[in-house]
């Protein structure tokens, strides 16, 4: 069977060379006779992985040396609860930016764990627009402000980076290695892997290491950001296999230009298929074009009738898992660092054979 143009959301494309190293890899790791997901997470191989998969992190993305770098479990959704226990007390207060669904899940679970307040949100808009900084209702110190640089369900990304005094807890799920970023703007990084890092069951975190104090008193030792660093991210069993698969893509990416690599492609991607988009009566993007995604591009048809029949010949011809968001509707494609350009262009060379079909 031949392999097809996947442009889902998450779990998401992997790079075709990684995973031919991990059919390759599978029955003997290293000559070590066991797969990588048979041998001890404190042996000697799996901790020369682990410090290099570290190692090639910190040089992808410049990481300061006064930052940890974490592996953790749990996913983007654990670090929504992470962010208040190791950040504030029950009294303090978070601001939040709702730019789309995630942010709004973040700003939730914050709210089990301390004062939350909105300081802007997108939803007079259907989360279309990242509302202008200075209409931002932001909070007196502030325990820490909290944004989602690229809403996955939206197709919307910031172009630039709040100010303020508060540190930052951004969630990076679906942008983070996607383009450069200057580490040591934010607090808190924390990103999910099942997008441009690796499969899902490994999460990204970067945190400033004079924040790891803040956690609260009586915190659940798997809660504890410090408790990681402290561990080398082996506070308890890691999720070796991800953990393994994400030093492949690492490596990947090292040999694509590093990020500021793949930001040329990723622009490239994203700009042919916007460019298409807008030059056509019969497909649309709602989302403003300053803030538009790069790694997510929804889009709509003139006649909401015929989604199912683009996403079943779009499906026939080899192009996966377009179909939008429920809470969107419509069509999305994720173009995450694994989509090849080539993929674009099947896209694009789709979309205008449908059109001329059924517009």
């Amino acid at each position: 069977m031949s392999r097809v143009y996947n442009f889902s959301a998450g779990p998401a494309a992997l790079p075709l060379e990684v995973l031919e190293t991990v059919r390759n890899d599978i029955p003997d790791w290293l000559g070590t006779g066991m797969s990588v997901m048979e041998v001890s997470h404190r042996g000697p191989d799996f901790a020369e992985l682990a410090a290099r998969c570290e190692a090639n992190l910190r040089e992808l993305l410049k990481v300061p040396d006064d930052y940890s770098v974490l592996f953790t479990q749990g996913g983007a959704t654990m670090q929504m609860a992470m962010a208040p226990l190791n950040l504030s007390s029950a009294d303090d207060t978070a601001d939040y930016v709702i730019t789309g669904s995630w942010g709004k899940k973040a700003a939730a679970e914050a709210g089990k764990f301390c004062r939350v307040n909105v300081a802007g949100d997108a939803a007079d808009r259907n989360y279309t627009y990242i509302p202008d900084e200075a209409s931002w209702r932001r909070t007196d110190a502030a325990a820490y402000l909290h944004i989602t640089p690229n809403e996955t369900i939206a197709g919307v990304e910031f172009d630039f980076v709040p100010g303020g005094d508060a540190p930052i807890v951004a969630d990076m799920s679906s942008n983070i290695l996607s383009r450069p970023v200057d580490v040591g703007d934010y607090g808190v990084i924390y990103a999910g892997a099942q997008k441009n890092i690796g499969p899902a069951g490994i999460t990204l975190v970067l945190v400033r290491n004079d924040l790891l104090d803040r956690v609260r008193p009586g915190n659940a030792h798997l809660m504890t950001w410090k408790s990681y660093a402290e561990s080398d991210s082996m506070t308890n069993t890691p999720p070796t296999f991800a953990w393994y698969v994400a030093d492949l893509v690492f490596d990947w990416l090292k040999r694509q230009g590093g990020v500021e690599g793949i930001a040329e492609i990723n622009g490239r991607k994203s700009r042919r298929l916007y460019e298409a988009i807008d030059a056509s009566g019969f497909y649309s993007n709602p989302v403003d074009v300053a803030c538009r995604s790069r790694m997510n591009v929804p889009f709509v048809l003139a006649d909401a009738r015929l989604d199912k029949t683009f996403l079943e010949e779009s499906a026939a011809a080899g192009l996966a898992n377009l179909k939008g968001h429920r809470s969107v509707g419509g069509m999305r494609a994720s173009i995450y660092n694994a989509v090849p350009e080539e993929a674009v262009d099947a896209l694009i060379a789709f979309m205008a054979e449908f059109e001329t079909k059924y517009g």
